[in-house]
């Protein structure tokens, strides 16, 4: 299946970009990858990677900017830019930080990273298309602990007062944030059933299903943004990562690097 060889490609950049950079959000990236390998490769997005600012293309603001490195895969796959240029990332002069930088990276929408921004920025966006009568759409990735902040709610209430069928938001639903367990720090249950009392259209899926993605960010209803709750498992894909807190932002030692590599397919020329 195309998808999921790209979802797979995604995950071995991932980890290459933070092997040579000495470090990455690995845990929340892998989380992310499979729902950016349906948008790029599923048929979602309307882009054209030769020509990253087209008038008409959807927009993809990742919220969750700390996830950049999923990002970077994803645009370097889809052939905005040479993936060479990602193993300079986090080195001096290199366009390709921590977290994303529009108008330096081809194919970045936003410059995010300060969690509870990208919502706002994706709803100005998406009001502005519509004042345009642009046939375009705007995507944007929370994450779930990300959803604690007061601008998501503020965000999550206008847009549907504007009327933005345009809009699709997907939050990258793992359960987990920096320091512990989601519902250890700020409960968001019932967290479908908030965005519904604020009348967005509301899709639950599993985030790890291609045909599910797929499915739902094409859902469409009229007068009313689509919230995606897609579960995920953070750091899917290998084995020793999934639903460990500890791996918000953490490399693999001596011991688990091998594990990394069997899973995830990488052999030892990969990495030099």
């Amino acid at each position: 299946m195309e998808v999921e060889k790209r979802a797979q490609e995604i995950r071995k950049k991932i980890y290459k970009i933070a092997h040579y950079a000495g470090g990455g959000h690995l845990g929340a990236a892998f989380s992310v990858a499979d729902i950016l390998a349906v948008l790029y490769f599923g048929q979602v997005l309307q882009y054209d990677a030769k020509n990253p600012y087209w008038e008409d293309r959807d927009k993809l603001i990742l919220s969750k900017g700390h996830a950049c490195y999923a990002l970077y895969a994803a645009l370097a796959e889809a052939g905005y830019f040479p993936q060479e240029r990602l193993w300079g990332a986090g080195k001096p002069g290199s366009s390709f930080g921590g977290h994303p930088k529009m108008n330096e990276v081809p194919g970045v929408e936003a410059s995010t990273g300060a969690l509870g921004h990208g919502l706002s920025f994706g709803i100005g966006i998406a009001y502005a298309g519509k004042a345009d009568k642009k046939n375009s759409h705007v995507y944007v990735i929370l994450g779930d602990g990300e959803c604690q902040e007061g601008s998501i709610w503020e965000g999550a209430l206008s847009a549907p007062a504007l009327g933005l069928d345009n809009l699709t938001v997907i939050i990258d639903h793992n359960k987990l944030q920096a320091m512990d367990s989601l519902e250890a720090i700020v409960g968001m249950k019932p967290f479908a059933d908030k965005w519904k009392a604020f009348n967005w259209n509301v899709v639950e899926i599993n985030g790890h299903d291609y045909h599910q993605i797929r499915q739902a960010l094409l859902t469409r209803k009229k007068g009313k943004p689509t919230l995606v709750l897609a579960h995920t498992v953070k750091g899917k894909g290998v084995s020793f990562m999934e639903n460990k807190p500890i791996w918000h932002y953490r490399m693999p030692n001596g011991q688990e690097l091998p594990v990394l590599m069997e899973e995830l397919g990488f052999t030892q020329e990969d990495l030099k």
